[in-house]
């Protein structure tokens, strides 16, 4: 541009003689070695500049620019190579590459449908469902700029994100890798990283040279003169849209690298398309600016949209955040089954607040479920985090954000909806664009397109249902749980019962402090009506699944005294029919290790695992009646169980019956039976092979304090192997065993001469009770010829054949007419027998 006539002259090259007026353009082929008159500024040359330049002049500026390009690349890898986290002290960082994990991402919108069944899942289903998605359209880093299916290639990509999914976290691991030559290599020279609420606080007018030269190492001529080479290899990723604060009217004649202007027109003018046309772009923005973005943006354009993470992505951040087997299976087995928290996992930014609270716990010596925080507290964590990094610029306070919330999230509950359309979510949330914890969604109806809104996940409807709640004064809030406390729906509707636990998650001491920070107050007869509403209820009798739900809101509250007190009054557990979780189990384990001792606990057709049971143990000693069935068997959590009760406190009597279904073809056990008192411990097990041979059954009684020498594991296979020897040997091993009942399908010469055996070798034995289908001839003279020691009575029992010949000898014919049962008892001074009932057929 000239400001008033001026001349330039070129003295090699071709013969040119430019004249312009001042405010004017002018564009020659050539200015090399100029004679310049006048006050003249140059914008740049024409692109057949370099046309003319010597085969020198292009050696060298090639080898400037890639110079260039080379500092811009070993900037990037120095600052991008580390990312700091939100709860990062001066000074603290971690490396990206033991952090980022790549994020689902789909290439196409969804429908309707499919957004419902995201929103509505959960737990495994909700994996299930991510994962389908990841099967049919997920893309990675790497072909984001690929071709469509019509072979079209972008110019322009919009990688769409809900807040805390990891958009940023991805922009980063794109410039790293392509910087180290790991990503877009030959595919694109330069790659400037531009972060709209950075752009936000530039002041005056910029030029886009000179706004790059912002984030990154490079002057706004050395940008120039990269752009000017090349700018069909530029990419420019354009980081947060949703947070730019947009003036641009589509008016501006804005289009050349150095013309000057506000840094937000001058970014628009770049999307737009006005400046560096053949240059690439990629967006990220929340879905709530995604329309705004696609009016604006540049075309040929892709779609795409970060999901957050699908199973393998949760497993693999937490592989990389723990960097250690043993602390990485500990969190992930707590998370991969607590259905909630599964589902938020979806969003890396809870991955990261859980995996940062679990860490915690370990640096102090806990387990990962030890005292662990309540799925309450990580979702008002999340919120929390939200609030404080992502919510900039806020037209509302934050009372007054979270309120309107709940009241979508309300309304939506009670008309079982959760996609919400544009006039609807208006009346309530003043600006939903920009709350992070909105979701919007454009789909087709007809020929028209429709806006709806949704929150991250039902459970988060769910949670900003009872924080809402819960902030209400004092008699509205009172008002509105008495309607849902008393909804006959609350037992058959998961929806409203998760209400409830949160609302008693947000009375917790440590919720409710951090809830004060951001100006929220649970108002005090909230939390005794609260309080007082579960006290009342568990003095009535209670069974099955809503079990469930009151030990949960017992642990969301997870608070001890208070959880002592409704244990006290909560003395009989009855979870029949309950289908058992292992979050389940937690919440059990919690409210029963808050009381030194509990009347009964049941649970019985639960589908309780051996697994379960193992996390249930410290809880049982609890009880002093215990009834149980599992679906599954295991010896080594049959001998952890009786291993418990000797290290638990002695009470005055305990009582424990475990059944196990069988539905194998292989030996288990099936029964479990424990009795316990101050002195001694009567054993009772059972077991069999599946029906296809008679049940084996053995009983002991000893001290209490002989529970830990005797090895259980190996009794149990001794009994499925039916080795009689080793279980001789096993027995004869416990020194003050007092009395041992068994039933054996026959009273064979082998048992028999076993059974007297038994009383010699083990001299504290005083009792022996077999008990017999069928006692067979070859044993009862056996028996008729035989003493037993002094001081010890042993008492046979089943059925005798009274046929004279071909007498019954096998267990399975004992429900002939020629079979009686009778009772011999055997002592020091000899045998006798009575008759207990005639024959069962004459």
């Amino acid at each position: 541009m000239f400001n008033r006539k001026d001349t330039v002259e070129s003295h090699s090259g071709p013969k040119v003689k430019a004249v312009a007026r001042a405010g004017s353009h002018i564009t020659a082929p050539v200015l090399t070695n100029n004679k310049i008159i006048g006050n003249v500024h140059f914008i740049h040359n024409a692109h057949s500049f370099a046309g003319y330049r010597t085969h020198s002049e292009k050696t060298q500026g090639i080898t400037e620019t890639k110079a260039v390009i080379l500092k811009h690349k070993r900037r990037i890898c120095s600052e991008y190579q580390y990312v700091t986290e939100y709860n990062s002290l001066p000074g603290e960082q971690v490396l990206l590459s033991e952090r980022f994990t790549q994020p689902l991402i789909l290439q196409r919108h969804r429908d309707q449908k499919q957004r419902e069944e995201e929103i509505c899942s959960s737990g495994e289903s909700f994996q299930e469902v991510l994962s389908s998605r990841s099967s049919e359209d997920s893309v990675h880093l790497n072909s984001l700029f690929d071709p469509d299916d019509h072979g079209i290639s972008p110019s322009s990509v919009i990688l769409q994100g809900n807040s805390g999914n990891g958009k940023t976290f991805t922009v980063q691991k794109i410039m790293l890798d392509w910087a180290s030559g790991d990503l877009y290599d030959g595919r694109f020279d330069i790659v400037f990283h531009l972060k709209c609420k950075e752009i936000n606080r530039i002041p005056g007018k910029k030029s886009l040279a000179e706004i790059l030269s912002y984030s990154c190492s490079l002057t706004s001529d050395q940008i120039s003169q990269v752009l000017q080479r090349s700018p069909e290899k530029a990419l420019f990723i354009v980081d947060g849209f949703d947070e730019l604060k947009l003036a641009w009217d589509g008016t501006s004649a804005h289009n050349d690298l150095l013309q000057k202007a506000s840094p937000v027109l001058t970014l628009c003018a770049l999307l737009r398309g006005r400046i560096l046309p053949e240059s690439f772009l990629l967006v990220t923005s929340r879905s709530t600016a995604t329309d705004t973005l696609k009016d604006l943006l540049k075309g040929p354009q892709h779609f795409s949209e970060i999901m957050g993470f699908a199973k393998e992505g949760v497993e693999k951040y937490f592989w990389k955040f723990f960097h250690n087997e043993e602390l990485f299976r500990q969190a992930y087995t707590f998370v991969k089954t607590n259905e909630p928290i599964i589902a938020a996992c979806s969003i890396p930014v809870v991955c990261w607040i859980i995996c940062t609270t679990i860490k915690e716990r370990f640096k102090h010596g806990a387990a990962a479920t030890s005292g662990l925080e309540t799925t309450t507290s990580i979702y008002v964590d999340f919120v929390c985090t939200l609030l404080e990094h992502h919510c900039q610029g806020l037209s509302q306070s934050v009372p007054t954000l979270l309120r309107s919330l709940g009241q979508l999230a309300e309304r939506g509950m009670l008309e079982q909806q959760v996609l919400f359309d544009e006039e609807s979510v208006n009346e309530m949330v003043s600006d939903p664009a920009g709350s992070p914890f909105l979701c919007k969604f454009l789909f087709k109806r007809r020929i028209r397109q429709e806006t709806m809104f949704s929150f991250m996940h039902l459970s988060f409807q769910e949670f900003f249902t009872a924080l809402y709640y819960v902030l209400l004064d004092e008699e509205e809030s009172q008002r509105k749980l008495t309607e849902l406390l008393t909804n006959d729906s609350l037992i058959d509707a998961p929806r409203f019962a998760a209400v409830v636990q949160f609302a008693f998650g947000l009375l917790n001491k440590d919720v409710r402090s951090t809830l004060r920070k951001h100006g929220l107050f649970v108002h005090p007869k909230t939390q005794a009506y609260l309080k007082e509403w579960i006290l009342k209820t568990l003095q009535c009798p209670i069974y099955s699944r809503i079990v469930l739900f009151f030990l949960h809101c017992l642990y969301e509250l997870h608070e001890d005294d208070f959880v002592k007190e409704a244990m006290d009054v909560w003395k009989n557990i009855n979870a029949y029919g309950a289908f058992m979780r292992r979050t389940d189990c937690w919440a059990l384990l919690y409210c029963s290790q808050c009381c030194q001792s509990i009347e009964e606990l049941s649970i019985v057709d639960g589908k309780l695992t051996c697994e379960m049971l193992s996390m249930i143990l410290p809880a049982i000693v609890k009880y002093k009646k215990v009834s149980l069935t599992l679906d599954d068997s295991s010896d080594s959590v049959f001998a952890e169980l009786i291993y418990a009760f000797s290290r638990a406190p002695t009470m005055s009597s305990q009582c424990v019956d475990v059944w196990q279904w069988i539905n194998t073809f292989e030996s288990n056990v099936r029964s479990l039976n424990l009795s316990f008192n101050e002195a001694l411990s009567s054993i009772c097990i059972e077991t069999s092979l599946c029906g296809l041979a008679p049940s084996l059954t053995l009983g002991l009684t000893f001290p209490r304090s002989e529970i830990i020498n005797i090895d259980w594991i190996k009794l149990f296979q001794i009994l499925h192997q039916r080795d009689s020897d080793a279980l001789m040997s096993v027995l004869c091993s416990v020194s003050k065993l007092k009395k041992m009942k068994m039933k054996v399908d026959c009273l064979s010469t082998l048992w028999t001469v076993w059974s007297l055996q038994i009383t010699q070798n083990c001299p504290s034995l005083t009792e022996l009770a077999i008990n017999a289908d069928i006692l067979l001839e070859e044993g009862i003279k056996i028996l008729q010829r035989s003493y037993t020691r002094p001081a010890c009575i042993m008492t046979f029992q089943g059925l005798i054949c009274n046929k004279q010949h071909q007498k019954c000898s096998n267990w399975q014919n004992k429900k002939q007419s020629c079979n009686q049962e009778v009772k011999i008892r055997l002592n020091c001074q000899g045998f006798s027998m009575e008759t207990l009932r005639k024959p069962l057929w004459n």
